[in-house]
């Protein structure tokens, strides 16, 4: 999740920066403790234990080596909280100099998740069960640590404000020049383009901000399976869209995990998303060459 506000206050600049960004472990930012309070959460800051540690670590190693790169210049501090109520946030630091610095903050429960678990929580906040329990959504994402899809899917936000992969105006509703990666795929910063607007898909929880009847899951992964979106939180903005793009990718591509959805009744399958084999999704995947080069 990317934070669109004004700058955060956060740690001042220290010798950490010349480590390794995995070492750049720090207390949030006061900023972010204050909106999760005001969201009426009580965040408290967690302090890693050497097994959560070794996560970490090697949640960095497997980012691609453009994302390296980048954060060794533009990663100010990495932090872990319990009680806060996303499962991360990237936000732009105040530094007071020309370099972009970012803090990204994670919800630390997620140290204790594997992706599948992960990713069926976060995919199941899109539905509701009502009266009817015998529907059951699923992701498959392999048993990978959590943290590697996350962290990959934050630090590709900071690669996208750091390189321009989208643009980043101010207004969410501001008609602006298109990149590659946006032209004909996006009107605006949180629209599709029109041949992509879908009623369904427009009441889910990433275009709505409410979740659906978990009984509609089987039609809103086909229509989802008929745009170049690879889920649904692409579908939130363009910010998103390439996060997840290039999450997706990386985790089956290069580090050969399955990501697929599975939508059952009385456990008999009834749908299945795989965005890696959507034809719509795979045309997109040579923009993704840039952050492989050496």
């Amino acid at each position: 999740m990317l934070f669109y506000s004004t700058f955060t206050f956060a740690q001042k600049l220290d010798s950490s920066l010349q480590k390794d960004p995995s070492q750049r472990i720090q207390i949030a930012p006061e900023s972010v403790f204050k909106s999760f309070r005001e969201a009426g959460m009580k965040p408290v800051n967690h302090t890693l234990t050497p097994t959560e540690k070794e996560k970490v670590n090697h949640a960095f190693t497997l980012l691609p080596p453009l994302h390296q790169r980048i954060l060794k210049q533009h990663l100010q501090s990495i932090s872990f909280m319990d009680n806060m109520p996303n499962t991360a946030l990237t936000s732009p630091v105040d530094t007071s100099g020309k370099t972009k610095m970012f803090n990204i903050t994670f919800r630390a429960s997620l140290l204790d998740e594997d992706i599948s678990q992960w990713a069926t929580w976060k995919e199941n906040t899109c539905f509701k069960q009502g009266a009817d329990s015998n529907y059951s959504v699923r992701v498959e994402g392999g048993k990978m640590d959590g943290i590697i899809y996350v962290l990959l899917h934050e630090a590709t936000h900071i690669v996208d404000v750091v390189t321009g992969i989208t643009p980043h105006p101010e207004d969410a509703n501001a008609i602006v020049e298109p990149t590659p990666f946006t032209k004909d795929i996006w009107r605006l910063m949180n629209k599709p383009a029109d041949p992509y607007i879908d009623s369904l898909l427009e009441q889910t929880r990433f275009r709505s901000g409410k979740p659906v009847p978990i009984s509609l899951a089987p039609d809103v992964y086909s229509q989802l399976s008929k745009t170049p979106f690879p889920s649904l939180y692409a579908m939130a903005a363009w910010s998103e869209d390439i996060a997840e793009l290039a999450t997706i990718y990386h985790l089956t591509n290069k580090l050969n995990q399955p990501f697929y959805i599975v939508v059952t009744k009385n456990n008999v399958e009834l749908a299945r998303f795989e965005p890696m084999k959507n034809a719509l999704v795979s045309q997109r995947l040579d923009q993704l060459s840039t952050f492989y080069k050496p």
